[in-house]
């Protein structure tokens, strides 16, 4: 099957480019869009030189939320990784947003070895520094705020879509 090609552009708050990559469309339900990279796909940070992801994943741009989610494949340490930014706008084959620094990651359990998955969330230093630095707007702030505490519940919980393995997965792996 042959998947229309989607620039992914994360931003920061002063415009400047952070993580870009192409991906694959795969289709939508009703958490969202969802995109994916094949095994060695790559992308930059910012203008760096490309950076190779040796582990297929997909990622998921829901409507009118706060957040973008990647899922990402064994033996990858992160099972989900959440990135909290402005709403994902969709324009001519590309979906962007703005970065904002907080992160809710679910680290990969491996009950075999007595490790169950965990959830935190990341870089609440680097939002506090970005909020002052970039003067983050008070909704800006409470829009985080609140789609990371969401957020928090809902991968801990394994509320859908953070239960099992999305099916897209399979399309890509």
């Amino acid at each position: 099957m042959s998947y229309e090609s989607v620039n992914v552009v994360y931003r920061k708050y002063d415009g400047s480019l952070h993580w870009h990559h192409r991906g694959l469309l795969l289709g939508e339900d009703e958490h969202g869009v969802w995109t994916g990279c094949v095994a060695n796909s790559n992308g930059h940070k910012g203008d760096g030189p490309a950076v190779a992801w040796p582990h297929p994943f997909v990622m998921l741009f829901p409507r009118d939320a706060w957040w973008t989610a990647a899922f990402n494949t064994a033996p990858h340490k992160y099972e989900i990784y959440c990135d909290i930014s402005t709403v994902p706008r969709w324009t001519d084959g590309q979906v962007t947003m703005v970065d904002l620094d907080l992160d809710v990651i679910r680290v990969r359990g491996n009950l075999l070895r007595g490790r169950p998955s965990r959830v935190f969330l990341d870089d609440e230093d680097e939002f506090e520094e970005h909020r002052i630095r970039y003067t983050y707007p008070p909704d800006v702030v409470e829009g985080a705020r609140a789609s990371a505490a969401w957020l928090m519940k809902a991968v801990t919980t394994r509320t859908a879509p953070f239960g099992d393995a999305p099916h897209w997965l399979t399309l890509v792996s």
